[in-house]
C-alpha cells in the first residue's frame, strides 16, 4: 500500500529500528490513509494522535517479534560525539 514505508525487523535493518525509524513508518502511513501530507490545523489534533497510535503499536510489534535464526541487532550506530 505505501511503498515508501520501510521494513523494520531484521534481516532489513542491519539495527533495531530507532522511534524515529519507526515514528517516520506511522506518520507515512496516516498520510497515506488520511490522503493529507500536512493536515489543516482543524485536523491537526486527530492526524497526529493517529501518529502517536500507529507508532505506539508498531513498537509494541517490533518489540514483541521473534525473528528465529538471527541475533538480536545492535542499536543504529551513533555518530562520534565531539
Amino acid at each position: 500500500m505505501c511503498r515508501s514505508i520501510k521494513t523494520l525487523r531484521p534481516p532489513a535493518l542491519p539495527y533495531e529500528a530507532t522511534e524515529d525509524d519507526i515514528r517516520a513508518a506511522a506518520l507515512q502511513y496516516v498520510r497515506k490513509v488520511s490522503g493529507f501530507h500536512r493536515p489543516a490545523a482543524h485536523n491537526r489534533e486527530v492526524f497526529d494522535q493517529a501518529v502517536d497510535e500507529i507508532a505506539a503499536a508498531t513498537a509494541r510489534l517490533l518489540d514483541g517479534l521473534e525473528v528465529r535464526g538471527l541475533k538480536k541487532p545492535e542499536r543504529e550506530p551513533q555518530p562520534d560525539a565531539v
